[in-house]
């Protein structure tokens, strides 16, 4: 089936998003999709249709974690995804592994029953990578596939240790043709910035903020795309030494 893009959610829900983040997260989400400005911008596309597929990750996805995908045509099929993430139970598990978010979510589109000029992926999160293989070389296969990576670091509650995460995604996790960073600041921009997001992945249309340059969030100094590693030995391992199993 043709559709104007297949697009994955990529969902953080690591121990490092308190309950109140949990909540706008998936609030933002939901009242996203089911926005009129979602929809119309679906219904502008080439076909009038999408298709899209959410799933939740930590250290590692579990195998529960994936909504399936679904053709995204109109109000109805939206609110039914919607309905989906709403109905999920909140929960968290310890970890923070973009890395291997982004090759679960490039593995979706293998064997997929669609055919669409772009694929993406959009994840958020607040906090870098620290297990699993180098965000960047996941992030560099995935773009060698034609997926383009969009990022939505979440900074309402930044680490002491870690304050440049949108930097950080826009050097060491975003790419691909048009690809872009999208922060938020205060939770009273997630709802909006999230749909934003969607909107502009499904119009295809590039965020018109990002500087095209390849530092596209203001800063000194390139960021080292390894910190969250390095932190993690320092900070976690000696409490949590199976994060390295």
């Amino acid at each position: 089936m043709a559709v104007d893009v297949e697009l994955v959610l990529a969902v953080d829900i690591s121990h490092s998003m308190d309950e109140r983040e949990f909540a706008l997260q998936r609030a933002g989400y939901v009242e996203a999709l089911r926005h009129p400005d979602f929809i119309n911008a679906v219904r502008l596309g080439v076909t009038g249709r999408i298709a899209l597929t959410y799933f939740e990750w930590a250290g590692t996805v579990r195998d529960d974690a994936v909504i399936a995908w679904q053709v995204i045509d109109g109000a109805e099929s939206a609110d039914a995804f919607a309905d989906k993430i709403e109905a999920r139970p909140f929960r968290s598990f310890r970890g923070t592994s973009i890395s291997g978010a982004l090759a679960f979510g490039a593995k979706l589109f293998d064997g997929t029953a669609f055919d669409a000029p772009r694929r993406v992926i959009d994840i958020s999160g607040d906090g870098p990578n620290n297990i699993g293989m180098p965000v960047t070389t996941t992030r560099d296969a995935a773009v060698a596939k034609g997926i383009i990576v969009n990022g939505l670091p979440i900074l309402i509650s930044p680490s002491p240790s870690f304050s440049h995460l949108d930097q950080y995604y826009a050097e060491c996790v975003t790419g691909g043709p048009g690809s872009f960073v999208l922060p938020v600041y205060a939770a009273s921009e997630f709802v909006t910035a999230i749909r934003r997001k969607l909107v502009l992945e499904v119009s295809g249309i590039a965020d018109p903020r990002a500087d095209p340059g390849p530092i596209r969030i203001g800063a000194a100094a390139p960021v080292d795309c390894l910190q969250g590693e390095r932190d993690r030995r320092f900070f976690s391992d000696p409490y949590f030494p199976e994060l390295n199993r």
